[in-house]
């Protein structure tokens, strides 16, 4: 109750007030996006994530709330932030009237970007800069995007599962992106090629890298580097489970519920590796000490 309490209070300060008609504005041009997502995208095993993104960049827009009601104001930049906030507005319209979707969602970067350049300054926008830029995993992947990557990725899903299955012994054969093993085929489809999963993937990366607060710019380049190729090694690893459970236990098994549990697996693969990747960098580059005086 008390918790209600205080936010209840925080939206009725003086400071705080400013931002309702904002807020209004802002729910009226988003609200039936945001619908659209949850009733599209979102219903889908490649967007699933999406709710997950808001509720992270909500979150930490609250904790960094005082940024837009305190005291401590930033140099305000009126000229950028209103040609941000027209860019984002011509970007809204351009995607509502036009069917682009991308553009639509997208529009909210340039649209707050602007608001707070106007209001709070540079301050605002330095602190809030993780929630903004972590808006664009909200962002659906381009379908030419899809299309042009998503073949080039089954392929080398299948030559790596076969190379790897082939060299443990198991009779395996390949066709293209059809993997012969025993008496069965198994097609890698387009989901198994693994690019939402490296999207959504590198989005939990980014938010490891958020919380752990590294200041060496080496062991964040490494690890940030390192998204891309971690999920790629995980969905390969799902796809031999997948292609082993099936051999082993037939299509039935390997199809069924083991093939939705897939996905989980992917995600644990894949912050095993970074985690492990995040040790080992423990060892060779070592946090700087703490100081004591403090």
């Amino acid at each position: 109750m008390t918790t209600i309490t205080n936010k209840l209070s925080f939206w009725l300060k003086p400071s705080a007030l400013q931002w309702w008609p904002i807020l209004f504005g802002l729910a009226a041009m988003y609200a039936p996006v945001y619908y659209r997502l949850a009733t599209t995208f979102w219903s889908t095993d490649d967007q699933a994530h999406g709710p997950i993104i808001l509720i992270v960049v909500l979150f930490i827009a609250w904790q960094k709330r005082d940024c837009l009601t305190g005291e401590i104001q930033g140099r305000l930049n009126p000229i950028s932030g209103w040609l941000m906030l027209l860019l984002g507005l011509l970007l809204f319209v351009f995607g509502r009237s036009q069917g682009v979707f991308t553009f639509e969602l997208g529009s909210q970067i340039f649209v707050l970007v602007g608001i707070l350049l106007i209001t709070r300054g540079m301050f605002a926008l330095q602190a809030l800069w993780f929630p903004l830029l972590f808006l664009l995993f909200l962002i659906p992947l381009p379908g030419m995007l899809v299309d042009g990557m998503t073949g080039p990725l089954k392929q080398q899903v299948s030559e790596l599962a076969e190379m790897v299955l082939y060299g443990a012994g198991y009779p395996v054969a390949r066709s293209g992106v059809m993997l012969t093993i025993g008496q069965y085929q198994l097609l890698v489809a387009d989901a198994c090629s693994g690019l939402h999963s490296m999207f959504s993937l590198s989005a939990m990366g980014l938010i490891y890298l958020y919380m752990m607060q590294y200041r060496s710019w080496i062991r964040n380049g490494v690890l940030l580097a390192s998204l891309l190729p971690i999920a790629f090694v995980a969905n390969t690893v799902r796809v031999i489970v997948l292609v082993l459970i099936t051999y082993h236990f037939g299509d039935e098994v390997g199809q069924g519920f083991v093939h939705k549990f897939a996905g989980i697996l992917l995600f644990i693969v894949s912050l095993l590796f970074l985690f492990s990747l995040d040790a080992l960098l423990d060892r060779v580059l070592p946090r700087p000490p703490r100081d004591k005086s403090k």
